[in-house]
């Protein structure tokens, strides 16, 4: 085994470079991690479309994380675009026995051009199979309107309630993420089962970026990885990108 620690990254390819794996992979390289990855899908994109979406095999799925735990020294997980039921299944039963390595979910529902990136009656295997895996779920508000049944949220406290729900039901932490939300901060809310909720806010930058959502959940794995805190992790990875985001910060 390679004894350098890794991040094992499972997600999809943008071919356009502003999202997926290519932010992942990025991020984590500069939280002075290499990347593992097992590709879930191939996509065709730009920053404005998708234009085709090619899942891979669950078996291809399972075997590049087999392929990645034996060669690598894991110490964290970041997954990011699934798209079926089975590339799910694939997942949770590599996942369920490696209880060791903390998992934090990026629940990639719809690309920022507004395609769906799941199919249809997934979302109940990620919610019900996989979540209760994961140590922290990093939904923004559409995702996590999608995952409670809700309409999505316009203000904090209706989100802070959803992530709740959320919480409880996958019996891990949820940072509820405030990108899409409006106001002069973007505030994002850490919610953990028996804990009071956490804000963590910052200003709202004009400057918009793809991938931000790929960039914060790789870099709180990268946090887990370090042997973070859960709360450090997320508090860093939201300075992070928003250093991404302005140069000037």
């Amino acid at each position: 085994m390679n004894a350098e620690p890794h991040v094992l990254v499972i997600a999809g390819t943008d071919s356009s470079g502003g999202a997926g794996l290519s932010r992942d992979i990025e991020t984590i390289a500069a939280h002075g991690f290499r990347s593992a990855f097992a590709v879930t899908a191939v996509t065709v994109q730009t920053h404005s479309s998708v234009s085709r979406i090619q899942p891979m095999p669950a078996s291809l799925i399972a075997d590049q994380m087999r392929a990645a735990l034996g060669a690598d020294d894991v110490k964290a997980v970041k997954i990011g675009m699934l798209g079926t039921d089975e590339a799910i299944a694939a997942v949770v039963s590599i996942l369920r026995d490696r209880a060791d390595i903390p998992v934090v979910l990026d629940p990639v529902l719809v690309s920022s051009s507004g395609r769906p990136l799941i199919a249809e009656g997934a979302i109940d295997a990620l919610r019900h199979d996989l979540m209760p895996l994961c140590r922290l779920l990093t939904p923004n508000l559409m995702e996590l309107a999608g995952l409670t049944g809700s309409t999505m949220a316009t203000d904090e406290a209706t989100a802070c309630r959803q992530g709740e729900e959320l919480s409880r039901a996958a019996g891990t932490a949820v940072l509820v993420k405030g990108g899409h939300a409006a106001g002069a901060e973007a505030i994002d809310m850490l919610l953990q089962p028996g804990r009071p909720a956490l804000r963590f806010a910052a200003p709202r930058l004009a400057r918009e970026m793809r991938g931000t959502g790929c960039m914060l959940s790789s870099a709180i794995a990268a946090g887990l990885a370090l042997g973070q805190s859960l709360d450090a992790s997320v508090r860093k990875a939201k300075q992070y990108v928003l250093e991404r985001l302005d140069c000037t910060v």
